[in-house]
């Protein structure tokens, strides 16, 4: 019996949680709805309720904003409300830090993890699986040796953290791509990358 209900475990617990994911993600898009006046309401207009529509005007709006950017009065309308946005009291502090945030992840030319890195965490006989980041000038103006900025992600969710500074003679640099190291750690060692056995590990140490 036993056997049977872990069986029935391994089913239902991943459908589930993407089943709350999506309703999560299509609830929220659906909220986009409340923009448009009521009588342009779906659920005026629909004899029924239709989840997930909320997706068709998210992505017309992002779609229509792009657009708008894309040309110089645009840009420069934009260029001219952020200004007026980063110099308003604690709200400028806060967009700075997301903007940068959101540009380095989702900008193609952006700084974002640039190579998986293993680092000894949380003690020296223990490795992790650690994501190279940026450091900042001033930061790397304090050390007399090669220093790299790490991000080593907490499981199972990746976008929490520790964000510290490691010898680049203490880490092994791996070929293992970003997205295979994000599913192992999401995972928790489960789910192996089926490259696995391609990947060769790099000891940086001279």
């Amino acid at each position: 019996m036993k056997k049977y209900l872990i069986t029935g475990l391994l089913v239902w617990v991943p459908l589930g949680i993407t089943l709350w994911a999506l309703n999560l993600i299509i609830g929220t898009m659906d909220q986009t709805l409340l923009l448009l006046p009521e009588h342009w309401r779906p659920d005026r207009l629909l004899p029924v309720h239709i989840p997930g529509l909320g997706i068709i005007l998210t992505l017309l709006v992002l779609g229509v904003t792009g657009l708008l950017i894309r040309n110089v009065f645009g840009q420069r309308l934009w260029d001219f409300s952020e200004g007026v946005m980063l110099h308003v009291p604690f709200v400028g502090s806060i967009y700075k830090g997301v903007k940068q945030v959101s540009d380095s992840l989702l900008s193609g030319s952006g700084n974002s993890f640039r190579k998986v890195l293993l680092v000894r965490y949380p003690h020296p006989e223990a490795w992790s699986l650690a994501f190279q980041t940026t450091v900042p000038g001033e930061v790397m103006a304090q050390f007399d040796e090669e220093y790299v900025a790490v991000f080593i992600p907490t499981t199972p969710s990746p976008v929490n953290g520790f964000y510290f500074y490691v010898k680049r003679a203490d880490t092994i640099a791996l070929e293992m791509s970003v997205d295979a190291a994000l599913r192992s750690i999401v995972s928790m060692g489960v789910v192996a990358d089926a490259e696995a056995g391609k990947h060769r590990a790099i000891y940086v140490n001279p």
